[in-house]
């Protein structure tokens, strides 16, 4: 792969985080704005508009990076990926798409935050911790996990895209953590101090349980789909 190349795929794990992250924010804001108080609603419009967002954006920057646009996936994707195919995963592409994740994500947060007139970036104040949050986020990344890496390798890639968008939508609300699952969305949205904000030192326990999460999801792949599809 050249240093040409790999820039041009961490500039698409940037720019395809940090829109995501700008959904994730963005359309919390307009939720609490629209729907004041009523956190039910806020919720569902929020997921929705993550949903078909995240779907958009990894139609768009797949053919260039994949879009992983979560260092997870990044490093699964790495463990579990061939190594001889052009796209593979390889050591020096996950030591550029992680901090190219992170620096999206964050930049996603300041830009939701400049768009609704709030300052470029606050601490968020809402914490997220216990141990059942932590759960609900294992749960959420090795469901994410798993779908991302089944379906390639029972010959069903093509339903990624729409797939993980209506699994995360659906994991607002089946876990208790609402379904962050993805190490850079959570520090980006570190940086908000509004309804899809999350604090500070909530972060560790957040990302440590989406690293459980995700080797938990990589071992059920490699049980119940050992070999790749050719097809």
């Amino acid at each position: 792969m050249t240093r040409r190349n790999l820039a041009r795929r961490a500039l698409a794990e940037a720019l395809g985080t940090g829109l995501l992250v700008t959904v994730v924010v963005g359309s919390g804001i307009m939720a609490a704005r629209l729907s004041p108080g009523q956190i039910g609603l806020e919720l569902l419009e929020n997921s929705i508009a993550t949903a078909l967002g995240l779907t958009v954006l990894i139609l768009i920057f797949a053919p260039v990076s994949g879009a992983h646009f979560n260092p997870v996936v990044t490093l699964v994707d790495h463990v579990l990926g061939p190594r001889d195919s052009p796209g593979a995963t390889r050591l020096s592409a996950v030591l550029v798409y992680v901090p190219a994740q992170i620096v999206g994500g964050i930049g996603g947060a300041v830009l939701a935050n400049l768009m609704f007139a709030l300052p470029a970036a606050t601490a968020s104040t809402h914490a997220r911790t216990g141990t059942a949050l932590w759960l609900g986020e294992i749960v959420a990344t090795a469901g994410l996990i798993l779908l991302i890496f089944a379906l390639p390798r029972g010959g069903r890639g093509a339903y990624v895209p729409a797939a993980v968008g209506a699994y995360i939508g659906a994991a607002y609300w089946f876990t208790s953590s609402t379904s962050f699952a993805n190490p850079a969305v959570t520090i980006g949205r570190a940086f908000t101090d509004t309804f899809a904000g999350i604090e500070p030192s909530s972060v560790p326990g957040f990302v440590i349980a989406q690293i459980v999460g995700a080797g938990i999801g990589a071992l059920i792949v490699l049980v119940l789909f050992p070999a790749r599809s050719s097809s």
